[in-house]
């Protein structure tokens, strides 16, 4: 992905040296001068989540050791963001303490996209951008030219789900649903809205081991639902959410870049669609000083012509280091 931003940006990667040392411990050396300068650390804190989070961290201390003028944090996919409340007795909020370290750590901002709730930027004392594939996302739907859509969302996403359902003029419709336990299981209440003879567009933040995506497929089904499509910004697949989703009536489902997708994962059924020019287009505006908030709103419909940007995915994840000159 920092490959096809910087595509997008007309200039090369930073230069910097990471690896570890044969006690597990992280070592970080930055190859070149950043004094005073922009810089952009791109970083998937996706697996090995702890790993990519000490390694930024560490990252990014070294940047500030060496006098950076200002270095913005790009997490693409915000690691422990569902840890966002106590929703039990004894248990820690997990994506504040991980806001509490980007901002101890030296980060003077933070990009990312479509977090699991929107107050987790709340948890941060330096300012956040939060960017959103949900244009992304709909104009490749709409370019499908399909009959009869619904949007289908839990209630936890009803907000960004409506907004979706808007750009594609269809209806919403609400998964009622609880989750139980601590294992990535839920209970499914109830389906709210018609969806019988309709072609059903599921709508979520995320795809981790696809449980709560098949659950709302089969009441789907049961329902009546002539085809069933999926669109989710962030392609976790954990487990074996990959089989279920090759076993299920599933069409398509569609996620981002955000998450390197499985190197020995393939499936016929499952697009990734490029969010890096979109990051691209946002560090731009930063650097300049201008806005981000407008690429959704008066200027949205540049962020819909990235929908079908051409690019191909880096080989390896890894933190990538943007400077920003001039």
């Amino acid at each position: 992905m920092a490959q096809l931003i910087c595509r997008y940006l007309a200039t090369e990667l930073g230069e910097a040296e990471v690896f570890k040392f044969s006690n597990d411990n992280t070592f970080v050396r930055v190859m070149q001068n950043v004094r005073e300068q922009d810089v952009f650390l791109v970083q998937p804190t996706s697996r090995p989540v702890n790993d990519s989070i000490m390694e930024l961290l560490i990252m990014i201390d070294a940047f500030k050791r060496a006098s950076a003028g200002r270095i913005t944090a790009v997490m693409p996919y915000y690691a422990y963001g569902r840890s966002d409340k106590k929703d039990q007795p004894r248990v820690p909020i997990t994506a504040r303490l991980i806001a509490d370290m980007l901002t101890v750590a030296g980060a003077d901002r933070v990009l990312t996209m479509d977090l699991h709730q929107g107050q987790i930027q709340g948890f941060f004392s330096i300012p956040v951008d939060e960017l959103t594939a949900i244009h992304i996302l709909s104009r490749y739907i709409k370019a499908k030219n399909l009959p009869d859509i619904v949007v289908v969302s839990e209630l936890g996403f009803a907000k960004r789900a409506r907004n979706f359902a808007e750009i594609l003029q269809a209806p919403l419709a609400i998964v009622e649903k609880r989750r139980v336990g601590n294992d990535d299981k839920t209970e499914l209440m109830n389906i709210i809205g018609e969806v019988a003879g309709h072609t059903a567009v599921i709508i979520d933040d995320e795809i981790d081991t696809a449980g709560s995506l098949m659950e709302a497929v089969d009441a789907l089904v049961a329902d009546g639902a002539r085809a069933i499509y999926s669109c989710a910004t962030h392609g976790v697949f954990s487990h074996d959410a990959l089989q279920r989703i090759h076993d299920s009536p599933i069409t398509e489902v569609v996620v981002t870049d955000t998450i390197p997708f499985p190197a020995q994962a393939t499936h016929d059924r499952i697009t990734v669609l490029s969010i890096a020019p979109l990051f691209g287009e946002a560090i731009k505006r930063i650097h300049r000083g201008e806005s981000v908030g407008a690429l959704f709103s008066s200027e949205v419909h540049m962020v819909e012509e990235m929908t079908f940007w051409g690019g191909s995915s880096a080989d390896e994840a890894e933190t990538a280091v943007i400077p920003i000159e001039g």
